[in-house]
């Protein structure tokens, strides 16, 4: 039996469950995983994504600040029983077999959801970044009104948006977006796009993702 230890305390969400599903793609026979987190939520989301794939996992704190959570792992179940069923119902996917046709990721704002700003700024970075390790990425992404901040020079998710673009995604900015908030010259990543060719990829859109 194969045993891993997975240290992921002092990490943002989501790299506690990226590390996790990356060790367990790692098993060559069945085995247990180990994961210690430094947070409840950390233990609730590894055991949440535990559960969802058909695997036992159990949880418990240590100490203050010490969690630990022991998932029961089948070798190669990265993509166990509860993700392949999920994939099962994914539209046909390109050439490249790794992005999903139609499949747009809207991005309107360069924070997440309403409330405190700083908060939604590290809630669209962590987002863009859990986007990079979708095992199916999303054909295009669109970025207007102030998420053309986001694909400009200065924007923390850069490095992620530029690691999209090399996968195949189609990044595009309103060019408008990028006038009205002097950022033309600042574009660092995709391409420019208006306003028509974003309804057109709207309305041909099988499935639109606005976080």
């Amino acid at each position: 039996m194969e045993n891993k230890i997975v240290d992921a305390r002092g990490l943002a969400c989501p790299l506690p469950v990226i590390n996790a599903k990356k060790a367990m793609g790692e098993f060559r026979e069945d085995g247990i995983l180990t994961v210690l987190v430094d947070n409840e939520i950390a233990l609730q989301n590894l055991q949440k994504f535990a559960s969802q794939r058909g695997l036992e996992a159990s949880g418990e704190k240590k100490a203050e600040k010490k969690y630990q959570v022991t998932i029961q792992v089948a070798a190669g179940v990265s993509d166990s029983a509860g993700d392949r069923e999920e994939k099962a119902e994914i539209p046909e996917t390109d050439d490249r077999d790794n992005k999903k046709k139609g499949l747009v990721v809207v991005l309107s704002a360069n924070v997440m959801g309403s409330g405190d700003v700083k908060l939604g700024t590290a809630l669209m970075k962590a987002f863009v970044f859990a986007l990079t390790k979708q095992d199916i990425l999303p054909e295009t992404i669109l970025c207007y009104n102030s998420g053309a901040y986001l694909t400009c020079q200065g924007s923390d998710s850069l490095e992620d948006f530029k690691a999209l673009e090399t996968e195949g995604v189609r990044v595009m900015t309103c060019g408008t977006c990028l006038d009205f908030y002097g950022l033309k010259e600042q574009l660092a990543v995709g391409s420019v796009t208006n306003m028509y060719e974003i309804v057109e990829i709207m309305e041909g859109a099988k499935n639109l993702v606005r976080p």
